[in-house]
């Protein structure tokens, strides 16, 4: 699956949430009644189907082997479709009693009551060991300082790199040490345009906007959230390093065409250089034949700061079973089956403290530095989020760069329309 379409599906996710799911009227507080530890529960996903849907049922079976008395139904749906039907479902009452979210959705849900506070049943669970999951995921899904969701997996973003043609052009391989400096010089050298040959590929949009920013030093919102910053120095900064790139070290928007999925087929065709994207790319790369590529952590400018994609298990605030909803969303954040079966599997990673799991995966070539994917997570750069409006100030952020890369206005300017817009949907 490419970056573009794992974007695009959390970018929809916030699509009229609030007015769907102000139904749902629960802070977290208590759910159920009577025997709430058996009988079946459901499990909304979409990172299942339809590759990995064999694997959940093999985890969902050893689970119910486990635990005698529950039954785990299991409702899968497409990226495209998956947050649509589940706030529909939330609105009318009939919602899964557990659900895969990501990080931006998760701050959505959790803000409207629509998810049931873990803390007690974590609490109660003699099973659980939050000392297992990785603390930064497990920080990620609070909210207000409570537990609204469990990580399960994590997907990183780091910097490709084609090794032959670093050694073609006589360019040392990148060093978890570089910087943007860094970057810019190898890819000029990298560069040969009458060969069609690119030193650098990274997409002028949102996502690569926050994270620029971050390297920067710089914030998108305020500190309380209530106004957009990212149009200061920090953020022009930011802009002009994306800005760069497009017609000088890496193809333009017109010269794309708009191919769909242009940047991987140049990869691998073994005519790019160095390619920001994410680790679910390396299966497809290490089956291309005659491909020598390797990975290190991005660049960074006067900091480090690192894309990571995060999902999580979420407690329907209205399941009946909210003990054994619990217990299947621990057993898919922690339990040593779970975690097996996805690495063996490449079906992202688990997102658990526990470097013994890692060491047949950090073994696995190529690529040969797998340990950059675990670097990237001493940096964290999380997505920022606005309530209801995400795709809407997505759209406001990657439009304004697309405007100042055509010229038709100054990056500053831009950045200060686009801070106009996201301030108003803030009010």
């Amino acid at each position: 699956m490419s970056r573009t379409r794992r974007i695009t599906a959390a970018a929809v996710a916030a699509m009229t949430a609030v007015s769907l799911l102000t139904a749902c009227g629960n802070d977290g507080g208590t759910a159920g009644g009577g025997d709430d530890a058996t009988g079946v529960i459901t499990y909304f996903t979409f990172s299942a189907a339809p590759d990995h849907l064999k694997e959940l049922e093999a985890i969902a079976a050893e689970f119910e082997k486990q635990n005698n008395g529950i039954d785990v139904q299991i409702q899968t749906a497409s990226y495209q479709d998956y947050f649509t039907k589940l706030q529909t479902a939330i609105a009318g009452g009939k919602a899964p009693d557990t659900f895969e979210l990501n990080y931006e959705n998760f701050v959505t849900y959790a803000r409207a009551g629509a998810l049931l506070d873990l803390d007690s049943l974590a609490a109660k669970d003699p099973d659980y060991d939050p000392n297992r999951v990785y603390p930064k995921a497990l920080e990620a899904f609070k909210h207000n300082g409570k537990q609204y969701a469990l990580p399960t997996t994590f997907s990183t973003v780091v910097l490709f790199y084609n090794k032959k043609l670093f050694d073609a052009a006589g360019v040392p391989y990148p060093t978890s040490s570089w910087t943007w400096a860094d970057e810019k010089a190898a890819a000029e050298k990298l560069t040969d345009r009458t060969k069609g040959i690119y030193g650098d590929y990274q997409p002028v949009t949102f996502h690569e906007f926050y994270k620029a920013l971050a390297q920067a030093g710089g914030s998108f919102f305020s500190p309380d959230g209530k106004k957009a910053t990212f149009n200061d120095a920090k953020g022009v900064e930011a802009a002009n390093w994306l800005l760069s790139k497009p017609g000088t070290v890496q193809p333009t928007v017109a010269e794309i065409g708009g191919k769909a999925d242009y940047d991987t087929a140049l990869f691998k065709s073994g005519k790019l250089a160095m390619w920001h994207n994410g680790i679910w790319q390396i299966d497809g790369l290490a089956a291309t034949e005659g491909l020598d590529f390797d990975i290190v952590v991005e660049p960074g400018h006067t900091q480090r700061a690192n894309a990571v994609f995060m999902n999580a298990t979420a407690v329907s605030a209205k399941t009946s079973k909210p003990t054994a909803a619990w217990k299947w969303a621990r057993f898919l954040s922690t339990a040593r089956e779970t975690v097996q079966t996805r690495l063996a599997s490449n079906w992202e990673l688990p997102a658990v403290n526990d470097d013994s799991a890692f060491r047949e995966y950090l073994a696995k070539t190529p690529p040969a530095n797998r340990q950059a994917i675990f670097d990237a997570l001493d940096a964290i750069a999380l997505p920022p989020v606005i309530d209801t409006q995400q795709t809407k100030m997505q759209d406001i952020v990657t439009q304004a760069l697309e405007k100042a890369a055509s010229g038709q206005v100054s990056v500053q300017q831009a950045l200060d329309e686009a801070a106009e817009a996201v301030n108003a949907l803030l009010k």
